[in-house]
Protein backbone atom coordinates (compact mmCIF):
# COMPACT_ATOMS: atom_id res chain seq x y z
CA UNK A 1 0.00 0.00 0.00
CA UNK A 2 2.84 2.26 1.30
CA UNK A 3 4.55 1.83 -2.64
CA UNK A 4 1.35 2.09 -4.22
CA UNK A 5 0.73 5.88 -2.72
CA UNK A 6 4.39 6.82 -3.44
CA UNK A 7 4.21 5.97 -7.41
CA UNK A 8 0.10 7.55 -7.04
CA UNK A 9 1.99 10.65 -5.74
CA UNK A 10 4.70 10.47 -8.53
CA UNK A 11 2.61 10.43 -11.34
CA UNK A 12 0.53 13.11 -9.73
CA UNK A 13 3.75 15.15 -9.34
CA UNK A 14 4.39 14.42 -13.01
CA UNK A 15 1.08 15.42 -14.29
CA UNK A 16 1.07 18.96 -12.62
CA UNK A 17 4.65 19.27 -13.75
CA UNK A 18 3.52 18.93 -17.28
CA UNK A 19 0.55 21.08 -17.04
CA UNK A 20 2.07 24.02 -14.56
CA UNK A 21 5.42 23.87 -17.28
CA UNK A 22 4.79 23.29 -20.44
CA UNK A 23 8.07 21.91 -22.29
CA UNK A 24 6.44 24.00 -25.26
CA UNK A 25 8.41 27.13 -25.99
CA UNK A 26 5.26 28.94 -26.87
CA UNK A 27 3.38 28.62 -23.88
CA UNK A 28 6.67 28.69 -21.64
CA UNK A 29 7.12 32.41 -23.03
CA UNK A 30 3.49 33.49 -22.38
CA UNK A 31 3.49 32.43 -18.51
CA UNK A 32 7.19 33.52 -18.22
CA UNK A 33 7.83 35.86 -15.45
CA UNK A 34 10.61 37.73 -16.88
CA UNK A 35 12.00 38.34 -20.36
CA UNK A 36 14.97 39.17 -21.58
CA UNK A 37 16.47 41.97 -23.15
CA UNK A 38 20.15 42.27 -24.29
CA UNK A 39 22.61 45.56 -23.92
CA UNK A 40 26.23 46.48 -24.20
CA UNK A 41 28.47 46.52 -20.98
CA UNK A 42 28.09 48.49 -18.19
CA UNK A 43 28.62 52.22 -18.90
CA UNK A 44 27.39 51.89 -22.38
CA UNK A 45 24.35 54.07 -24.19
CA UNK A 46 23.04 50.79 -24.71
CA UNK A 47 22.98 49.45 -21.16
CA UNK A 48 21.75 52.66 -19.87
CA UNK A 49 18.79 52.33 -22.38
CA UNK A 50 17.88 48.79 -21.66
CA UNK A 51 18.00 49.50 -17.85
CA UNK A 52 15.58 52.38 -18.63
CA UNK A 53 13.26 49.99 -20.84
CA UNK A 54 13.18 47.39 -18.87
CA UNK A 55 12.42 49.37 -15.71
CA UNK A 56 9.48 50.89 -17.37
CA UNK A 57 8.52 47.50 -18.62
CA UNK A 58 8.82 46.00 -15.50
CA UNK A 59 6.20 48.37 -13.67
CA UNK A 60 3.63 48.50 -16.63
CA UNK A 61 3.39 44.51 -17.93
CA UNK A 62 2.72 41.38 -16.20
CA UNK A 63 6.36 40.20 -16.01
CA UNK A 64 9.67 41.73 -14.92
CA UNK A 65 12.15 42.64 -18.24
CA UNK A 66 15.70 42.02 -16.84
CA UNK A 67 18.62 43.05 -18.62
CA UNK A 68 21.71 40.89 -19.87
CA UNK A 69 24.91 42.66 -20.85
CA UNK A 70 26.81 41.42 -23.12
CA UNK A 71 30.45 42.32 -24.32
CA UNK A 72 28.90 43.51 -27.52
CA UNK A 73 25.67 43.44 -29.82
CA UNK A 74 28.03 41.39 -32.54
CA UNK A 75 27.53 38.59 -29.21
CA UNK A 76 24.42 38.79 -28.58
CA UNK A 77 22.58 38.97 -31.59
CA UNK A 78 22.87 35.36 -32.79
CA UNK A 79 20.99 34.26 -29.35
CA UNK A 80 18.22 36.93 -30.61
CA UNK A 81 18.04 35.12 -33.73
CA UNK A 82 17.47 31.97 -32.12
CA UNK A 83 15.22 33.31 -29.64
CA UNK A 84 17.59 32.30 -26.23
CA UNK A 85 17.24 36.25 -25.96
CA UNK A 86 14.12 37.87 -25.65
CA UNK A 87 14.56 41.32 -26.71
CA UNK A 88 17.35 43.57 -27.39
CA UNK A 89 18.84 46.65 -27.77
CA UNK A 90 20.83 47.54 -31.38
CA UNK A 91 20.86 50.18 -34.09
CA UNK A 92 19.68 50.17 -37.28
CA UNK A 93 23.45 49.75 -39.23
CA UNK A 94 24.36 46.73 -37.00
CA UNK A 95 20.84 45.41 -37.86
CA UNK A 96 21.06 46.17 -41.87
CA UNK A 97 24.24 44.12 -41.63
CA UNK A 98 23.54 40.79 -39.51
CA UNK A 99 19.85 40.89 -41.07
CA UNK A 100 20.93 40.89 -44.87
CA UNK A 101 24.04 38.72 -44.26
CA UNK A 102 27.75 38.98 -45.41
CA UNK A 103 26.55 36.96 -48.27
CA UNK A 104 24.39 39.21 -49.64
CA UNK A 105 25.42 42.97 -48.11
CA UNK A 106 28.79 44.89 -47.30
CA UNK A 107 29.71 48.45 -45.79
CA UNK A 108 33.30 49.43 -45.76
CA UNK A 109 34.39 46.20 -47.82
CA UNK A 110 33.33 44.34 -45.00
CA UNK A 111 30.75 42.60 -42.76
CA UNK A 112 31.71 40.65 -39.95
CA UNK A 113 28.49 39.79 -38.60
CA UNK A 114 26.28 37.02 -38.33
CA UNK A 115 23.45 36.38 -40.55
CA UNK A 116 20.41 37.01 -38.25
CA UNK A 117 16.86 37.08 -40.63
CA UNK A 118 15.17 36.33 -37.56
CA UNK A 119 14.97 39.40 -36.22
CA UNK A 120 12.68 41.44 -35.64
CA UNK A 121 11.68 45.04 -35.32
CA UNK A 122 9.51 46.53 -31.90
CA UNK A 123 10.12 50.15 -32.18
CA UNK A 124 12.57 52.48 -33.56
CA UNK A 125 13.63 54.61 -30.70
CA UNK A 126 16.13 57.19 -30.05
CA UNK A 127 19.04 58.62 -32.53
CA UNK A 128 22.77 57.57 -31.25
CA UNK A 129 25.05 59.90 -31.57
CA UNK A 130 28.25 59.15 -31.72
CA UNK A 131 31.30 61.52 -31.67
CA UNK A 132 34.99 61.41 -31.73
CA UNK A 133 36.57 61.88 -27.97
CA UNK A 134 40.07 63.73 -27.42
CA UNK A 135 41.34 65.11 -24.23
CA UNK A 136 40.17 68.64 -23.79
CA UNK A 137 43.31 70.13 -24.58
CA UNK A 138 44.66 67.97 -27.78
CA UNK A 139 45.22 70.53 -29.96
CA UNK A 140 43.14 69.07 -32.90
CA UNK A 141 40.30 71.14 -34.32
CA UNK A 142 38.46 68.73 -36.09
CA UNK A 143 38.43 65.10 -38.01
CA UNK A 144 40.57 66.84 -40.27
CA UNK A 145 43.36 67.08 -38.34
CA UNK A 146 44.20 63.20 -36.84
CA UNK A 147 45.75 62.18 -40.37
CA UNK A 148 48.22 59.87 -39.35
CA UNK A 149 47.13 60.24 -35.65
CA UNK A 150 46.62 57.33 -33.20
CA UNK A 151 42.90 56.15 -33.19
CA UNK A 152 41.29 53.43 -31.25
CA UNK A 153 39.60 50.75 -33.99
CA UNK A 154 39.08 46.75 -34.46
CA UNK A 155 36.61 46.67 -31.96
CA UNK A 156 35.98 42.49 -31.91
CA UNK A 157 33.58 42.56 -29.03
CA UNK A 158 31.98 45.53 -30.71
CA UNK A 159 31.64 45.18 -34.11
CA UNK A 160 29.12 48.17 -34.68
CA UNK A 161 31.32 50.67 -32.98
CA UNK A 162 34.21 49.82 -35.89
CA UNK A 163 31.58 51.36 -38.41
CA UNK A 164 30.61 53.92 -35.90
CA UNK A 165 34.53 55.11 -35.95
CA UNK A 166 34.94 54.60 -40.10
CA UNK A 167 31.34 56.86 -40.67
CA UNK A 168 32.85 59.51 -38.33
CA UNK A 169 36.73 59.18 -40.65
CA UNK A 170 34.42 59.34 -43.75
CA UNK A 171 33.05 62.66 -42.98
CA UNK A 172 36.24 63.62 -43.72
CA UNK A 173 36.99 61.37 -46.82
CA UNK A 174 39.32 59.40 -44.41
CA UNK A 175 39.67 55.80 -43.91
CA UNK A 176 41.49 53.46 -41.80
CA UNK A 177 44.95 53.27 -43.85
CA UNK A 178 44.75 57.30 -43.33
CA UNK A 179 45.57 57.01 -39.28
CA UNK A 180 47.33 54.58 -36.97
CA UNK A 181 45.05 51.85 -35.66
CA UNK A 182 45.17 51.38 -31.89
CA UNK A 183 43.45 48.08 -31.02
CA UNK A 184 41.04 48.07 -28.67
CA UNK A 185 37.95 45.44 -28.11
CA UNK A 186 35.39 47.72 -27.70
CA UNK A 187 34.29 51.25 -26.95
CA UNK A 188 34.92 51.27 -23.02
CA UNK A 189 38.86 50.21 -23.87
CA UNK A 190 38.83 52.25 -26.41
CA UNK A 191 37.75 55.33 -24.16
CA UNK A 192 40.66 53.94 -21.20
CA UNK A 193 43.05 53.96 -24.02
CA UNK A 194 42.57 57.47 -24.75
CA UNK A 195 42.59 58.46 -20.97
CA UNK A 196 45.89 56.48 -20.28
CA UNK A 197 47.38 58.31 -23.34
CA UNK A 198 47.67 54.79 -25.49
CA UNK A 199 45.52 57.24 -28.12
CA UNK A 200 44.95 59.91 -29.65
CA UNK A 201 41.47 59.83 -30.44
CA UNK A 202 38.65 56.88 -29.43
CA UNK A 203 34.77 57.25 -30.08
CA UNK A 204 31.94 57.89 -27.57
CA UNK A 205 28.41 58.05 -27.87
CA UNK A 206 26.96 61.40 -25.73
CA UNK A 207 26.36 61.54 -22.13
CA UNK A 208 26.85 57.84 -21.73
CA UNK A 209 29.21 57.23 -18.62
CA UNK A 210 31.99 55.95 -19.75
CA UNK A 211 33.03 59.72 -21.19
CA UNK A 212 31.57 61.38 -17.86
CA UNK A 213 34.22 58.79 -15.91
CA UNK A 214 37.05 59.86 -18.57
CA UNK A 215 36.52 63.72 -18.39
CA UNK A 216 36.41 63.54 -14.22
CA UNK A 217 39.92 62.16 -14.74
CA UNK A 218 41.37 63.95 -17.44
CA UNK A 219 39.04 66.09 -19.36
CA UNK A 220 38.13 65.17 -22.38
CA UNK A 221 35.42 67.13 -25.41
CA UNK A 222 34.06 65.74 -28.56
CA UNK A 223 35.90 66.47 -31.32
CA UNK A 224 33.65 67.47 -34.59
CA UNK A 225 33.03 65.31 -37.78
CA UNK A 226 32.60 67.06 -41.39
CA UNK A 227 28.88 67.86 -41.25
CA UNK A 228 28.88 69.67 -44.71
CA UNK A 229 26.54 68.49 -47.68
CA UNK A 230 29.66 66.62 -48.88
CA UNK A 231 30.61 64.82 -45.84
CA UNK A 232 26.63 64.13 -45.11
CA UNK A 233 26.47 62.25 -48.61
CA UNK A 234 29.91 60.47 -47.80
CA UNK A 235 28.80 58.92 -44.74
CA UNK A 236 25.71 58.01 -46.04
CA UNK A 237 26.79 56.67 -48.92
CA UNK A 238 29.51 54.51 -47.27
CA UNK A 239 27.71 52.94 -44.36
CA UNK A 240 23.58 52.96 -45.10
CA UNK A 241 21.61 54.11 -42.02
CA UNK A 242 24.33 56.09 -40.71
CA UNK A 243 24.09 60.07 -41.11
CA UNK A 244 25.44 63.32 -39.56
CA UNK A 245 24.17 65.92 -36.82
CA UNK A 246 25.26 69.59 -35.60
CA UNK A 247 24.77 69.17 -31.64
CA UNK A 248 25.03 72.73 -30.13
CA UNK A 249 27.80 73.88 -27.37
CA UNK A 250 26.98 72.47 -23.81
CA UNK A 251 23.82 70.71 -25.14
CA UNK A 252 25.59 67.01 -24.10
CA UNK A 253 28.23 66.20 -21.79
CA UNK A 254 31.73 67.30 -23.73
CA UNK A 255 30.41 69.18 -26.14
CA UNK A 256 32.21 72.37 -25.54
CA UNK A 257 31.74 73.55 -28.76
CA UNK A 258 29.02 73.53 -31.75
CA UNK A 259 30.25 69.74 -32.72
CA UNK A 260 29.61 67.21 -35.76
CA UNK A 261 28.80 63.85 -34.66
CA UNK A 262 27.39 60.53 -36.88
CA UNK A 263 24.13 59.37 -35.98
CA UNK A 264 22.25 56.01 -36.15
CA UNK A 265 18.87 55.03 -34.74
CA UNK A 266 18.58 52.86 -31.70
CA UNK A 267 15.78 49.78 -32.51
CA UNK A 268 14.20 47.75 -30.14
CA UNK A 269 14.01 44.51 -31.47
CA UNK A 270 13.34 40.57 -30.74
CA UNK A 271 12.59 37.76 -33.22
CA UNK A 272 10.48 36.02 -35.76
CA UNK A 273 8.69 33.42 -33.15
CA UNK A 274 8.51 35.89 -30.40
CA UNK A 275 4.71 35.19 -28.75
CA UNK A 276 2.55 37.65 -30.30
CA UNK A 277 1.25 38.66 -26.79
CA UNK A 278 4.64 38.96 -25.26
CA UNK A 279 5.63 41.87 -27.84
CA UNK A 280 2.61 43.40 -27.51
CA UNK A 281 2.33 43.76 -23.62
CA UNK A 282 6.46 45.23 -24.05
CA UNK A 283 5.24 48.06 -26.68
CA UNK A 284 2.12 48.73 -24.79
CA UNK A 285 4.24 49.18 -21.46
CA UNK A 286 6.63 51.53 -23.24
CA UNK A 287 4.03 53.11 -25.41
CA UNK A 288 1.95 54.35 -22.17
CA UNK A 289 4.59 55.27 -20.34
CA UNK A 290 7.01 56.95 -23.01
CA UNK A 291 7.31 59.82 -20.53
CA UNK A 292 8.62 58.15 -17.41
CA UNK A 293 11.57 57.55 -20.12
CA UNK A 294 13.57 61.09 -20.17
CA UNK A 295 14.14 61.24 -16.64
CA UNK A 296 15.94 58.16 -16.94
CA UNK A 297 18.80 59.16 -19.17
CA UNK A 298 19.10 61.87 -21.70
CA UNK A 299 19.16 60.02 -24.80
CA UNK A 300 15.58 59.09 -24.44
CA UNK A 301 14.47 62.62 -24.93
CA UNK A 302 13.94 61.80 -28.56
CA UNK A 303 12.65 58.24 -27.73
CA UNK A 304 9.10 58.80 -28.72
CA UNK A 305 6.00 57.47 -30.18
CA UNK A 306 6.56 59.53 -33.59
CA UNK A 307 10.13 58.23 -33.91
CA UNK A 308 8.52 54.49 -33.48
CA UNK A 309 7.27 53.92 -37.31
CA UNK A 310 9.29 54.72 -40.44
CA UNK A 311 9.76 53.19 -43.97
CA UNK A 312 13.50 53.78 -43.57
CA UNK A 313 14.48 51.13 -40.92
CA UNK A 314 16.15 48.39 -41.56
CA UNK A 315 14.97 45.03 -40.32
CA UNK A 316 11.09 44.28 -40.62
CA UNK A 317 8.67 44.66 -37.87
CA UNK A 318 7.33 42.03 -35.50
CA UNK A 319 3.75 41.08 -36.27
CA UNK A 320 2.76 42.23 -33.30
CA UNK A 321 4.37 45.65 -33.36
CA UNK A 322 2.49 46.29 -36.93
CA UNK A 323 -0.86 44.76 -35.26
CA UNK A 324 -0.22 47.70 -32.78
CA UNK A 325 0.76 50.30 -34.94
CA UNK A 326 -2.36 49.70 -37.53
CA UNK A 327 -5.20 49.82 -34.64
CA UNK A 328 -3.28 53.40 -33.68
CA UNK A 329 -3.59 54.15 -37.26
CA UNK A 330 -0.10 55.06 -37.90
CA UNK A 331 0.83 52.03 -40.73
CA UNK A 332 0.08 53.21 -43.83
CA UNK A 333 0.46 51.80 -46.86
CA UNK A 334 4.33 53.14 -47.70
CA UNK A 335 5.04 51.31 -44.44
CA UNK A 336 3.00 47.54 -46.30
CA UNK A 337 5.44 48.63 -49.01
CA UNK A 338 8.47 48.66 -46.79
CA UNK A 339 7.58 45.74 -45.05
CA UNK A 340 7.42 43.62 -47.82
CA UNK A 341 11.06 44.68 -49.31
CA UNK A 342 12.39 43.61 -46.25
CA UNK A 343 10.62 40.70 -45.55
CA UNK A 344 11.48 39.69 -48.91
CA UNK A 345 15.30 39.69 -48.18
CA UNK A 346 14.71 36.76 -45.70
CA UNK A 347 11.85 34.93 -47.99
Amino acid sequence: MHLHWKLLSFSIAVHLAVVVFPVDPVHAQQLARAVTIGANPPGSAFYSLAGGLSKVVTEAAPFQMVVQPYTGSSTFLPLLNTGELDFGVVNGVETNLSYQGPARFKAGGRNPFPHTPNTRLVMRGTPLLVGMLVKKDSPFKSVHDIKGKRVTGEYPAQLAVWYTMYSLLTTAGLSWSDVKVIPVPGANEGVDALVQDRADVASGALNIAKVREADAAVGVRHLSADCSPEGDKRVRKAVPGAYTRIVKAGTALAVVEDTCVVVNDIYLSTHRAAVDQVVASVLKAIWDNVEKLSPLHPMFKEWTRERAVDPDVTIPYHPAAMQFYKERRLWSAKMDEAQRKLLALNP
